[in-house]
Order: structure tokens, then sequence, then C-alpha cells
């Protein structure tokens, strides 16, 4: 049987919504191409007989990929271009607006793609498809300007308007993962709008990278960097089975440092975590200044060690600060997931964990092109607690000796 019709309790013998395309925007190529490999495996499986579906239009694609490109001319300026027909297709636009790896020349500079940029190639490939194309849904994992959604003075409100502009461009459906303020989509409330969270994928992740946790009351706790943080952190230590504790950021409202207000000290709310391993869960590491005071706090009050847990790593400011808490027992793990660039020596740093993706969203566009429900990829409770019950089953069949 076909693992992906049962894995999720699924069964995608279905008509789709229209024949599936993918367009891999500039960043996203390497997802793309995992992406397009999980889905052409699960067609091949396909066992169907159902003639409505073998005759349709673009099914047996070689790739689900569709060639686009956006070049630019030495002004800075540019164009979208789609390079085969999407008439009739159920396009999903993949966009990682931080990818700054990417660069352009203007007025013969070599410049790094911003999000502004990747925002507008977006808007460009969206006016290339004029409509042709049967639906258009967008796959942003870091949501653009999403640390920009709400007014505290008089300001802008990117994200919105971001999200009413995708939807005046005939955009149905924007699947984003752990969006900084999901009540953003209040903005857009007659259009389709799912938040992910990675929660399984990065459990997995660090299940298969130390095999010596013990995940249990006495030995583990979840930690909150921030009261903006705490939903995500409740589920952690909910599905965990852990205690929860939090940081609270007294913050200097008078001075703003590098677009934000500085923290002046983090105050602790909780349980003594003297002794435990400690999984700190938040959305985003930016600079991670933050994420390294909070370590060291943990350690002032004896933590064990210390385990940071963030969808996206941007790491602005360099990786030499957290080599550095590394090396001096300040930190011990960093997980994130590949929804964004990570620069190479990320990735070979002795610390890092990378959970992958590109399976959960395959699911995810293999489901939504059949027009199913994703409840039970957004619920993953029952996975979590499955996987844990194989880890410790794993710990004591290798005879693993956990104090």
């Amino acid at each position: 049987m076909n693992s992906f019709l049962t894995e999720w309790g699924k069964d995608l013998k279905t008509i789709p919504v229209g024949p599936l395309g993918i367009i891999a925007m500039a960043g996203c190529e390497e997802m793309g191409m995992k992406i397009n490999g999980w889905l052409q495996k699960w067609n091949s499986l396909q066992e169907t007989q159902d003639p409505e579906l073998i005759t349709m239009p673009g099914v047996n694609r070689d790739s689900f990929l569709i060639k686009t490109y956006c070049p630019r001319f030495g002004t800075g300026e540019s164009k979208g271009v789609i390079k085969e027909s999407i008439r009739g297709y159920d396009i999903y636009i993949i966009v990682d607006v931080c990818a700054y790896n990417k660069t352009y020349k203007m007025y013969g500079k070599e410049v790094p793609m911003s999000p502004d940029d990747h925002f507008a190639d977006l808007k460009r490939i969206i006016s290339a498809i004029e409509g042709k194309a049967k639906r258009v849904n967008v796959m942003m994992p870091m949501l653009y300007e999403s640390r920009q959604h709400r007014r505290t003075s008089r300001e802008s409100l990117d994200c919105a308007l971001a999200l009413q502009e995708l939807e005046n461009m005939g955009v149905e459906n924007i699947i984003t993962f752990d969006a900084h303020d999901p009540r953003v989509q209040n903005a857009i409330p007659l259009m389709g709008f799912e938040n992910i969270m990675p929660t399984y994928q990065m459990i997995k992740a660090l299940c298969r990278k130390d095999k010596d946790l013990v995940i249990d009351k006495n030995h583990m706790m979840i930690i909150s960097p921030d009261e903006g943080a705490m939903q995500r952190n409740i589920f952690y230590a909910s599905v965990l089975g852990l205690d929860l504790g939090m940081f609270y950021k007294r913050r200097d409202y008078t001075t703003v440092v590098n677009g934000r207000n500085p923290i002046v000290a983090h105050e602790y709310l909780g349980a003594s975590v003297e002794g435990k391993d400690v999984i700190v869960v938040d959305d985003m590491i930016a600079s991670g200044d933050s994420m390294l005071d909070l370590c060291k706090e943990l350690k002032k009050r004896k933590a064990n060690r210390i385990i940071a847990a963030a969808t996206f790593a941007f790491f602005t400011s360099g990786l030499d600060a957290f080599n550095e808490a590394y090396e001096q027992g300040y930190l011990s793990r960093v997980i994130a997931t590949n929804l964004t660039y990570r620069t190479p020596e990320l990735q070979a740093a002795p610390w890092f964990i990378e959970a992958d993706l590109s399976k959960y969203m395959s699911y995810i566009i293999a489901t939504l092109n059949h027009d199913r429900s994703l409840h039970e990829l957004l619920n993953p409770y029952t996975k979590i607690k499955d996987l844990l019950a194989r880890y410790k089953a794993e710990q004591a069949a290798s005879g693993i000796r956990l104090v």
C-alpha cells in the first residue's frame, strides 16, 4: 500500500482541482526539486483507472515544476516570464522572501535580493499567469512583513496590505508557517489562509540527532522566551507532557536600536530549571542576541542542556556569538527548518539541527490539489505521541543509560 495514502489516513484517488503546477521562485529551487520528487514518486504509485483523471491535461507531465524566470534590466527593474502554458492548472508558487543569497546587478553593482524584491517578483509571476490558471496558491513559509502586523503609533501595516494585494491579484490561498501573529489574516477574511506549525518535524529532527534525551517532567522543561511565544510553547509542553516556564522581557521603550526597543532584563516565571534539559521555542532567530541572553539566564539558574528551537533561523549578525556560546556550554543545540535560506557555515555548525519540511509541504500541496481537508495534517498530536513511543522503545532496545 502506498505510504502516502496511508500515513495520514487519506485516500487521494480523486479528481484534482486541476493539473498540478509548481513554481519555485528564486531561492526556492532546492525546495522545489525536493517537493517535485515526492509528488512524482506518489504520482507513479497511483493505480487509479479513472479515465477523466488520466485524460486531464498535464497529469502525465515528466515534472510538476513550471519554468519561470524574472530577468533584470541594468537599472534593477524586472519582469516575470512563464516559459510554458499553465492554462487550467492548479498553481502553487513557493517563495522565500528572505533568500538574501540571490543577487542581481543594478548599475553594475551586485545587489542581494531583499524581501521587497522577492515579493515584487512574486507579483510579477502572478501577473504573467494572466488569470489563465484555474487556481493560484502561494506558499510563503516566512510571511512577508509579518513582524509589521499591527500599529502601535503612526506607522504602516505592511503585512495586511501585502495580503490584500495578493487577494486583489486573484490568489485564492496563502499557506504560511508559524506566522508571527496569525491574526493578520483578519485583513483577508474571504481568502484561504493556512498557518501551519512544524512541531512534529522539529521534534523528530531532535530525536534523530540526540538519542539520550529523557523526555519527562523530572528531566526536561519547555521555556517560552516571551509572552508572545506562549501559545506555541504551551503546545510543545502539552504534547511532550512537560512543565512550562516563561521569560518576560523588560524593554526600554524610549530607545530604538536596529528597529526595535532594546531589552533591559529577562524576568523568569516558572518552576526551577536546575539540572533539567530545557527547550526554548520561538518563531524565529534574527540576530539571536535575545536568545543568547536567555540561555545565559538559564545557565545562571543551573539548567543542564539548552536547546533552542525556531522555525526560521536568520542569524543576521552572523554565527560567531552562537559558536562561542556553544563552546562555553551556554547552548547545546539550535533546531530550525529548511523553509528559508541557510548558509553552508550554519549547516556545518556542530550545534545546528535542520528539520526538513519538503515532505510535509508535499503532503499539503497534494491534499489541497485534491480539494481535501487539511485537518489531519494540521494536528500532529497523535503522530508526535507515536514518535515519542518509538523513541523510548529505541532507547530501551539499544541499552542507552539515561540519567
